[in-house]
């Protein structure tokens, strides 16, 4: 990718292929400052879809955790029925309901916003599943021994079970940023009007590649410097992320 980012359209279209440039077109990234496709900006997208990206993850992580909590340390009415039913969406393909879907956010009114992107993945059964099995495995010792210090369930859950979920945290909330970050088909789908404003990265990559179906050193230029942030992530939490699935692996 590196050598194709610098290649001008000769270079790249020739045959036989070349490996390296016979001139080097620093051009192809120069010209991502400035490119505009329906309005928005290559870095604008980048920007839009980091807030997304870490609003949703975010969202997740709290909304998840403590359902997963619910199930793992308390009992209620109904729950084996309200686990089975959360169990069976796992088993669904997200693409069947996908047209479902964008009625109820067309019903909302969530349609060309920026909630449109972050709100429907706030919950995830696979992410209650996975906490719900973590929070199962710590003592019940532990959570009693809180008590009798006079702890109650908020400060259980923030002083000794956050604490020792730093690992399915950092694995879920990697997963959940890498989706939002490599998301085409829902903002295509949903944010239809307000593409300048809220225009995803991989929508602009896309665009890119179709309204200059030739100059490919520009759009994998484009994809190249996507990718940054991904590895960037996965660089700072490799260690936790190798030690999620060791303990998925335990499940």
């Amino acid at each position: 990718m590196i050598p194709a980012s610098l290649k001008g359209t000769d270079d790249i279209w020739s045959i036989p292929p070349k490996w390296l440039p016979s001139q080097w077109e620093w051009s192809n990234f120069a010209a991502l400052l400035e490119q505009d496709i329906n309005g928005g900006y290559f870095f604008r997208s980048i920007g839009v879809t980091l807030i997304v990206g870490v609003s949703a993850t975010f969202l997740n992580l709290v909304i998840n955790i403590l359902a997963a909590y619910g199930f793992a340390r308390h009992e209620f009415p109904g729950k084996r029925i309200l686990w089975a039913i959360f169990l069976f969406t796992m088993f669904v393909p997200g693409i069947t309901v996908q047209i479902t879907s964008i009625q109820v956010v067309t019903k909302l009114n969530l349609t060309n916003t920026l909630f449109v992107l972050i709100l429907p993945t706030a919950a995830n059964a696979y992410n209650i599943f996975f906490f719900r099995q973590f929070y199962l495995m710590i003592p019940d010792s532990l959570e009693e021994s809180a008590m009798l210090d006079g702890a109650n369930r908020a400060q259980i859950l923030l002083k000794i079970f956050l604490p020792l979920s730093v690992t399915p945290i950092v694995v879920t909330g990697v997963g959940c940023f890498i989706g939002h970050w490599n998301s085409y088909i829902w903002p295509t789908l949903t944010i239809v009007e307000n593409q300048d404003k809220y225009s995803q990265i991989m929508q602009f990559v896309y665009m890119l590649s179709t309204n200059e179906p030739r100059d490919y050193g520009k759009v994998v230029a484009a994809t190249l410097v996507t990718m940054l942030i991904p590895l960037a992530v996965f660089s700072v939490f490799q260690k936790k992320i190798v030690e999620g699935v060791a303990i998925s692996g335990l499940k």
